[in-house]
């Protein structure tokens, strides 16, 4: 009997390694499986998770390289109406309220704000985005100045990171330093 009940102990022992070896092997493939994907978003596109003012997720921007520049489609909700600024600002940083902590806009080529400022513009700058009667942005724009490639002066990487932020209000693309864009309503990080 204590023969027995040693083999039947034996028997439980292998079963139960070996079903700790196949969790391991389905958990290697699912650590493989993270960084493919992770490095598929690093090389083609990225998400980058926006923020409002109390520091709440209110959507989200996919940036995708192509061959004209940094596509951006954003996807966000609790905002008003209508047209607003969007800029890639020149820090890594977004601290609510105010997010003045993502600094400047996006500008290595030292010019002033604006597509129509025949000083401007700023790689920074990007078409103004609209949200709907329901204060939701659903949208795509493209900024041909920047890039996500690394070791660019007009890399979105540079310096640690840059962010994305959304304005209160539409940008007039003219007026220096913001194109009258408002309050920074929507704030999201973009670094590595």
């Amino acid at each position: 009997m204590k023969k027995s009940l040693s083999i039947l102990f034996i028997i439980l022992l292998v079963a139960a390694l070996s079903a700790c070896g196949n969790k391991n092997k389905h958990k290697d493939h699912q650590i493989k499986e993270t960084q493919e994907t992770s490095s598929k978003l690093r090389a083609g596109s990225i998400v980058v998770n926006l923020i409002n003012t109390k520091g709440d997720k209110a959507g989200e921007a996919t940036l995708t390289q192509t061959a004209e520049g940094v596509k951006i489609g954003v996807n966000a909700a609790g905002i008003k109406p209508g047209p607003h600024g969007i800029h890639f600002h020149e820090k890594a940083i977004c601290t609510p309220p105010d997010f003045k902590s993502a600094g400047s806009h996006f500008n290595v080529t030292n010019k002033q704000h604006g597509f129509l400022n025949p000083k401007g513009p700023h790689v920074g700058d990007i078409e103004n985005v609209t949200a709907n009667k329901s204060g939701v942005i659903h949208g795509e724009v493209l900024s041909a100045m920047v890039t996500l490639e690394e070791g660019k002066p007009n890399s979105l990487y540079t310096n640690g990171g840059t962010a994305l932020v959304v304005h209160d209000q539409e940008d007039d693309y003219k007026t220096d330093p913001s194109g009258n864009s408002g309050d920074r309503v929507l704030c999201g990080v973009i670094k590595k």
